[in-house]
């Protein structure tokens, strides 16, 4: 696994969009895995601009989103279709036919068996973009006694619920279930790369890059398992674990 420590978040982000960019100028039809919330939308948005200035194409790319709430439509403006579309593909030259995150409504599990075809579809991701929550759930694959391979629903934990709180009016109209890809799909691709910052992050990263241990109570911890995995951590957040390059 590698860490690399940059000056600040804007210089994180800005790396990870390079990674991305030389990826599809490398190989116009890659498959990305790609993560919502707020820690790629700094990344998106140096995409878009460099799509905007014609230094990446993205017309043959296609993409597999990590996960979706159970029970809003893709309309609702905090379902992770509204939110990819609003965030990156409404601005870049990428056929949204090519795109795809898992429905959050009818059928479930039927959903999330879905999920799992595309992400099987053309073989592994190029490169699957993850952020990491507070208890080192990715995804959602929460900190569990087990973790499961395939993409699947999942309960959301009392600390996932409350973290995603500030997206809704109020708290109870935060689902409680969500489809996500299982830490297997994850870990297929051929590349990762989690971006992280802040203070709230310290626990889940320490587990990550600091400790030698591989637990299911830190799904991210089974990153250490990847044979090209990278940590994108800047230098608040390296300080404030201990780590130095």
């Amino acid at each position: 696994m590698k860490v690399i420590v940059t000056n600040s978040y804007d210089e994180t982000c800005a790396v990870i969009a390079n990674m991305i960019k030389e990826l599809v100028n490398a190989k116009p039809d890659a498959k990305l895995g790609l993560a919502t919330g707020g820690t790629p939308v700094p990344i998106y948005k140096k995409l878009i601009e460099m799509n905007k200035a014609g230094e990446v194409d993205f017309s043959r790319v296609h993409t597999v989103n990590l996960d979706e709430y159970c029970g809003i439509p893709g309309t609702h403006d905090q379902s992770y279709r509204y939110f990819m579309d609003t965030n990156l593909f409404d601005y870049i030259n990428i056929d949204k036919k090519n795109t795809f995150v898992a429905s959050g409504m009818g059928d479930f599990e039927a959903n999330a068996r879905e999920l799992e075809e595309k992400v099987r579809e053309g073989g592994a991701a190029d490169l699957q973009l993850l952020g990491i929550g507070n208890n080192g759930h990715i995804a959602f694959n929460e900190a569990s006694d087990h973790l499961i391979a395939v993409a699947h629903t999942e309960k959301l934990t009392e600390s996932t619920i409350n973290a995603n709180a500030r997206f809704f009016e109020k708290k109870e109209d935060v689902p409680t279930m969500a489809i996500t890809m299982g830490m297997g799909d994850i870990l297929a691709a051929k590349k990762v790369v989690l971006a992280a910052t802040g203070l709230a992050k310290v626990p889940a990263i320490k587990g990550l890059i600091m400790d030698d241990v591989i637990t299911t109570q830190n799904p991210s911890t089974m990153l250490k398992m990847h044979e090209d995995a990278v940590v994108v951590i800047d230098r608040e957040l390296a300080d404030a674990v201990g780590y130095r390059a």
